[in-house]
């Protein structure tokens, strides 16, 4: 009986139950974060309903997650103190202490602008005019927002998706042997495009992508215009658990109905 009723319970309702359980938090304290009741609490962790959208936005806010992680699956014991984890990494290396409004703004080159760009990088009438987006952090160097195209930075569904928005950082050419590794947007004189950097000589740059389905690829120095680190990305999806922690959310699922059986 107590599976059968373990199993009927929403994901939002669970991952209320979970959250609270591994930060300490009694219903009655989280009812008091979000003006509720804590019966609603408890209505809520036990599938008799679901909160408002409004109530669902506060959670998903206070928390720091997606309202779609919240509702779509479970949250994992990893996956909450991962989070939480690189909130407070963000926080010091931005410095945002409890200022979080700081905004630094960047022009976007969407896929349409990407022969524009090529051509009229230099002109100051051109980059005014771009469309500019928001990243909420404390920028030291000037950042560029360019639109990912293609699929070849998703590997078993992980990774930089076609349509996602790529932060960047301007990288001189000197500084090649310090970023090998990471993924570079790069304007050449043949267009833009998106990559690993695998290594480096005199002449070449060797470049990857994720999905190993697709050749390794030289591009030659002399035709780089600008080399733009990728330090962010926005992304409309949600990349799905890997490997290992579907695995350690299986092995919680197995737990979970061990501790159900009456």
């Amino acid at each position: 009986m107590a599976q059968n009723f373990s199993k009927n319970l929403s994901y939002i309702g669970r991952n209320i139950k979970k959250i609270r359980q591994i930060k300490k938090i009694s219903q009655a304290e989280f009812a008091s974060l979000f003006d509720l009741s804590r019966p609603s609490i408890g209505a809520y962790e036990e599938g008799r309903s679901e909160p408002k959208i409004e109530t669902l936005i506060l959670i998903a806010t206070y928390f720091k997650l997606s309202i779609d992680l919240l509702l779509t699956r479970e949250l994992s014991i990893s996956e909450i103190f991962s989070l939480e984890s690189i909130k407070k990494k963000l926080n010091k290396a931005h410095n945002l202490g409890q200022d979080s409004t700081i905004i630094t703004t960047a022009p976007l080159i969407s896929q349409d602008q990407f022969l524009n760009y090529v051509v009229h990088h230099k002109n100051n009438d051109f980059m005014e005019k771009l469309p500019k987006i928001g990243i909420p952090m404390k920028a030291h160097s000037y950042l560029i927002c360019f639109e990912m195209v293609g699929s070849e930075m998703v590997f078993q569904q992980q990774g930089i998706h076609h349509g996602d928005l790529l932060i960047g950082k301007l990288v001189p050419q000197t500084d090649l042997q310090k970023i090998i590794g990471q993924v570079l947007c790069l304007v050449t004189t043949s267009g833009i495009f998106t990559k690993r950097l695998d290594s480096v000589n005199p002449k070449h740059l060797h470049l990857k992508s994720d999905d190993p389905s697709y050749p390794m690829q030289d591009l030659l120095l002399e035709s780089i215009i600008q080399i733009w680190e990728i330090i962010g990305v926005f992304s409309k999806k949600i990349n799905p658990p890997t490997y290992l922690e579907g695995r350690i959310l299986r092995l919680e699922q197995a737990i979970d109905k061990l501790s159900s059986q009456p």
